[in-house]
């Protein structure tokens, strides 16, 4: 029997970036009476995260969309096209109110889709300035919503939004006597908090583990070190636990933390500002990304929010330097963040999005 409720297709991947916000919305899709179906690529983490849910996933061929000349652009151009006809089939038997994209090189594909079958298309980009996969989606938008203001100069201004970052309300219920009974530490100290992402970071484990007597020396240190990332001659470190990945702990060890340490994705950082937690910003290298998290970074450093060290440099007294700066500035900073009062809540975006097809 056909379902009663509303219908939607999310789709985006390649990242937890590109997924995160997707898995955010679903439940509040499911809320709010409308039916998400999901299209991703065959392997990528897209299909590993949603997975988790209740919603319908399909799979399509998929390309990588790259900057620079190379054989393998020639094969994609099959694949991408590809892609376009499984979106179209996908699109065609579900018969969605719109599609909402969240970008990486798996969302083209259906944009590219929709646009052709006349279904509208919302898209959010979260970095400052555009990823290649949102720069060609937005010309077939019907809206496109960003995270910063300053995004707002790349985009054309009649169809793009600025709704700040997203707010998760789990990451702010964090409480220290949950964060401490997982750590082992104390209030004696205070605490460091290392985050690499879901793979973990490989210059910044290294950082650790070379430094790891100096930086336990005044501090308790926690190391998200990635799945796959630990270093068992470290277990039983005093002032120091590593964790391969948290899910519900993170709240709690944000809570107990007094400064963290990692990347500068836009996801992970705003939600850093919004707990207002001090952060030294480590972004990826031009060498292994377009440059939007040293965008980022600089603009987070710009607005007061954050110190920044460029992985080439990443050296101990690099870090203590910084290290001091946050310490002399702690309060100016706090204060700072505390007057930020933007972002949105994942069911204000699936409501915004509702009623934008009701219109």
């Amino acid at each position: 029997m056909k379902s009663s409720r509303r219908k939607v297709v999310l789709t985006g991947g390649g990242t937890v970036g590109h997924v995160m916000l997707n898995k955010l919305l679903i439940p509040e899709f499911l809320n709010q009476g409308a039916e998400p179906v999901y299209i991703g690529s065959k392997n990528g983490i897209e299909k590993e995260m949603i997975s988790s849910t209740s919603i319908q996933y399909r799979q399509i061929s998929s390309g990588k969309l790259r900057r620079y000349i190379s054989f393998e652009n020639l094969k994609d151009i099959f694949k991408v096209t590809k892609g376009i006809f499984d979106a179209r089939r996908v699109l065609k038997r579900e018969q969605p109110e719109f599609v909402f994209s969240k970008g990486g090189f798996v969302s083209v594909p259906v944009v590219l889709a929709a646009k052709s079958l006349k279904i509208p298309v919302y898209i959010h980009e979260s970095d400052l300035t555009p990823g290649l996969a949102n720069k060609i989606s937005v010309k077939f938008a019907t809206k496109c919503f960003v995270t910063f203001e300053k995004t707002l100069d790349y985009l054309p201004t009649d169809k793009t939004e600025l709704l700040g970052p997203v707010i998760r309300d789990e990451l702010s219920g964090g409480q220290s006597t949950a964060g401490y009974r997982i750590t082992g530490f104390t209030a004696d100290k205070p605490v460091l908090l290392f985050m690499g992402g879901s793979l973990g970071a490989r210059s910044i484990n290294a950082f650790i583990r070379d430094n790891i007597e100096a930086l336990t020396e005044g501090h308790q240190v926690i190391h998200l070190c990635g799945k796959g990332n630990t270093d068992e001659s470290l277990e039983g470190h005093e002032n120091y636990i590593q964790f391969e990945f948290v899910d519900e702990e993170l709240a709690h060890l944000i809570k107990i933390s007094d400064v963290v340490i990692g990347r500068s994705g836009s996801n992970a950082i705003y939600e850093l500002l919004l707990n207002q937690k001090p952060m030294i910003l480590i972004p990826l290298p031009l060498s292994q990304s377009r440059g939007d998290q040293l965008e980022n970074a600089r603009y987070f450093s710009a607005q007061g929010y954050a110190e920044v060290i460029e992985e080439e440099v990443l050296t101990l007294d690099n870090f203590q330097e910084k290290m001091e700066v946050i310490v002399k500035n702690r309060d100016d900073i706090i204060m700072k963040m505390a007057q930020y009062d933007g972002g949105f809540k994942p069911e204000t975006l699936v409501g915004l999005l509702l009623e934008e097809e009701v219109q």
